[in-house]
């Protein structure tokens, strides 16, 4: 269910592919030491460019071959041990969201890059449906035509629709109809798979590697379709996508605690009991940040006291109330950019201190090299759905904290 679980292939040293004029990757000098700033705080500013020094990195240390590859998602500790060379999609798609944001020459070549072989792992795909795999193999693609080798082979809901989102992000900032129509084939395969009125109406968990279809519904999921589906009817001026974009909607709001007030998790199998542990944060601070709306704003001051976590010398949040014994750093950096969005009284320095964690585990946190963020403040921290997140170098969290340090929205084109 988790768009987060390690793909269960832990792949050796593959290939993938290039990205003229690029900075090499070479590793550069140590980043600052929080403790190095005197106040205990480290440059906004240097901060934000580290970060995308790491993501460069990451993207750079994968070209150079016949096509751009994927960045691994995961580098240093745990995941660096057992010889992880997976690209999650998802933190594919947020890097390329990330580039977009900041939107400089380089930044929106790297991003095309990156969308070029997501697009071509569509039209590649074995399926021949439309879909994405949730995870491939990182490294350079070297043959001709060759394409990353697929890690995990399940085509979960969430990962279509952020990859559908990275490449409206592309067709926003750089044009180009391949772009557009990846997003409406994306759009369509989740429709055609994932729609289901049984029970809350809703979209589907998508289909696992093999088996039947996923008949459960997230609350993630269902944020992430109700964005794209949206941002797609907006681009594309499809009436049709907005109405299937308000269906996701309903079931959000059927998902609505007031009395909570927050967000619960799904739906069971059937598509209608509510799952109602663990409680994750990503819907409580993903809802306002796709949808705006006032009225479930509240979900952000549940997140930030039921699901506060000290640990290490840093505070934030965790995943879900399963464990908040260590600060999920992708967490933080979702609640710092939601906090920024709500702007109400008080949350710009909300969003601050939770910004200033950031930068300190940027500089200081378990296997920190200075510019890239970790998953965990350390290892162990249990997601409550069977997984485990390390103090690891992960891009999808430096992502994020470049997004809620520049106080960009993902789930918007215009932010």
């Amino acid at each position: 269910m988790s768009r987060r679980v390690f793909a269960a292939a832990v792949l050796g040293g593959t290939a993938a592919v290039a990205l003229g004029g690029c900075s090499s990757g070479a590793a550069g000098p140590p980043g600052p030491s929080a403790k190095e700033t005197g106040d205990g705080g480290v440059d906004e500013e240097e901060a934000l460019a580290r970060a995308y020094t790491f993501l460069d990195r990451r993207v750079d240390e994968a070209a150079g071959g016949a096509r751009q590859g994927l960045p691994r998602s995961y580098t240093g500790g745990w995941m660096e041990r057992h010889h992880s060379t997976v690209a999650f999609t998802y933190d594919v798609a947020l890097t390329v969201i990330a580039y977009c944001a900041r939107g400089n020459e380089t930044d929106l070549r790297r991003a095309g890059a990156l969308a070029g072989t997501l697009l071509a792992l569509q039209e590649g795909d074995a399926a021949g449906d439309g879909r994405i795999r949730q995870s491939y193999a990182s490294g350079r693609v070297t043959a001709a035509g060759g394409l990353p080798a697929v890690a995990a082979a399940g085509s979960f809901t969430g990962a279509q629709a952020w990859t559908g989102l990275a490449l409206l992000h592309v067709h926003r900032a750089a044009g180009g109809t391949p772009y557009l129509a990846g997003a409406r084939r994306l759009a369509a395969w989740i429709q055609d798979h994932t729609a289901s009125a049984t029970g809350t109406p809703g979209y589907t968990g998508g289909l696992p590697a093999s088996g039947p279809p996923l008949t459960w519904k997230s609350t993630e999921h269902n944020i992430d379709v109700a964005a794209f589906f949206r941002r797609l009817a907006d681009v594309g001026g499809d009436r049709a996508w907005a109405d299937r974009s308000a269906v996701a909607t309903g079931f959000l709001d059927a998902l609505w605690d007031a009395e909570g007030p927050a967000f619960w998790t799904g739906t069971g199998t059937d598509g209608a009991t509510v799952n109602r542990s663990p409680v994750p944060e990503d819907p409580q601070s993903w809802s306002f940040l796709a949808t705006g709306e006032a009225r479930h704003a509240g979900s952000l001051d549940w997140a930030l006291d039921h699901l506060a976590a000290e640990d290490g010398g840093f505070s934030g949040v965790s995943v879900s109330d399963a464990d908040t014994s260590k600060v999920w750093f992708e967490g933080t950096a979702h609640m710092a950019a939601a906090l920024r969005r709500r702007g109400g009284d008080g949350d710009g320095e909300r969003a601050d201190r939770l910004l200033a964690t950031l930068r300190a585990a940027q500089a200081d946190a378990p296997n920190a090299d200075g510019y890239g963020i970790v998953a965990a403040s350390s290892d162990g921290l249990r997601t409550g759905d069977g997984d485990t997140l390390y103090a690891s170098l992960h891009t999808g969290t430096t992502a994020w904290f470049a997004l809620a340090g520049l106080g960009a929205d993902p789930f918007l084109l215009d932010a």
